[in-house]
């Protein structure tokens, strides 16, 4: 077993957890968003779905970059590594991106209608897919020799990433119409209202088969919670939180289904934390042995964590703030 993490190295992957966890439910609910406006062609919905995320949804990729600079800058090992063994993922991830955000741009100005929507949500769904499938692959573990990757190019695309990746593209639906009835007073919310339950039950059933084959297969996960059994709280917190969302739907308060689906990504999120740590590339690559020397950790903090990060926060809790409330929206 390495040496404990510097206290610097503790604090930038801290930065890095709460950065994925703060995208996740941010770019989570405008990517859902996106999957949901492929699951209709109301062409007044469709509208109002883009005119609800319209003043976040570049912002909320914002925390993206924050992931990726931190990761180079602070642990560059892993960054190596991951790559390597997501290059597919990450390209599909960039491609996902890019088609979705020009066509949010060119839909909105009168661009053919049909190509552009489909590009939307068509990225959108791919984003969510190989996020969730990255998620499968690190349950399963990365093979690293000599502190560089060792696997195939495909190892990501086995059956337990597939079904991560497919529950994560319901987690994000759900989120979205989460958001869609938090954001809209017109027939849009009681839209979103009737497919949620269906959203919670498909994600509650690919992630309930992700979780029998990690039984089976992911001895390093199930090694870690013999050794920390108060983990299963967070998969009970999880449950919960799905009971919480039905509730909130079935009583129609508008708020509770997208903030009971945030707590259940940050339930899910602990318990991965819990499973992984100390490792940040799941079996091999620890906090404390990929971590940058502290003189740049150091130069790093005084930059970016004291400077940077602050700014990026508050521009995203300013943009939240300002665009609070019901969105009245008539077109984009």
């Amino acid at each position: 077993m390495s040496a404990a993490p510097s206290d610097l190295a503790l604090f930038w992957a801290g930065v890095i957890a709460f950065s994925i966890l703060v995208y996740v439910v941010l770019d989570g609910f405008d990517l859902g968003v996106g999957i949901l406006f492929g699951a209709t062609r109301d062409t007044e919905l469709r509208d109002e779905m883009m005119g609800s995320i319209a003043p976040f949804w570049d912002g909320n990729e914002t925390w993206l970059v924050v992931v990726g600079a931190s990761l180079f800058a602070a642990f560059p090992v892993v960054y190596a590594i991951f790559l390597s063994a997501f290059y597919f993922p990450v390209l599909l991830l960039l491609f996902g991106l890019i088609f979705r955000g020009v066509a949010f741009e060119f839909r909105g100005r009168g661009g053919p209608s049909s190509i552009w929507s489909a590009g939307f949500w068509i990225g959108s769904g791919v984003v969510a897919f190989v996020q969730g499938a990255a998620v499968g692959a690190m349950i399963l573990g990365v093979t690293v020799k000599d502190g560089q990757f060792a696997g195939g190019p495909f190892d990501w695309l086995r059956p337990l990433p597939v079904l991560t990746g497919i529950g994560l593209m319901f987690g994000y639906a759900l989120l979205g119409a989460g958001w869609l009835i938090l954001k809209s007073d017109t027939r849009l919310r009681d839209w979103a209202y009737r497919r949620a339950p269906f959203l919670a039950a498909g994600m509650a059933v690919s992630l309930i088969l992700a979780a029998l084959l990690t039984l089976v297969q992911a001895h390093g996960v199930i090694s870690r919670l013999v050794e920390r059994p108060w983990a299963l709280l967070f998969v009970v917190v999880c449950g919960l939180a799905l009971l919480g969302v039905l509730h909130g739907v079935k009583s129609r308060r508008d708020a509770q289904p997208f903030a009971f689906t945030a707590l259940f990504f940050l339930s899910a999120f602990g318990f991965l934390a819990a499973a992984f740590w100390p490792y940040m590339i799941p079996y091999s690559i620890t906090v404390a042995s990929a971590a940058a020397p502290e003189q740049s950790l150091s130069f790093l903090f005084w930059g970016a964590g004291l400077v940077v990060l602050p700014i990026v926060l508050v521009y995203s809790a300013v943009v939240h703030m300002v665009f609070r409330g019901k969105l009245r929206i008539t077109g984009h």
